[in-house]
């Protein structure tokens, strides 16, 4: 496991390390063995952004909520 696997990265590292693996994935000289690699690597990325968009998206509904039943609006 790698550094930037055992801390939680930010959706932005996360899109940006997705980007890269999109390029490498998209090189004509890249190995099966790489791609494999890289598949995988950014499967375990998208799963985290999902992740991560869950939570912002949780939060935004209860934000919501509580402006609606309280009458404060943002």
């Amino acid at each position: 496991m790698g550094q930037t696997e055992s801390k939680v990265m930010s959706l932005e590292e996360g899109f940006r390390e997705l980007e890269q693996v999109i390029a490498d994935l998209n090189r004509e000289d890249i190995s099966l063995e790489d791609a494999f690699s890289s598949y995988s690597r950014g499967m375990k990325l998208l799963k985290s952004c999902n992740e991560q968009i869950d939570m912002v998206e949780k939060k935004v509904t209860v934000l919501s909520g509580e402006g609606e039943s309280d009458g404060v609006g943002f």
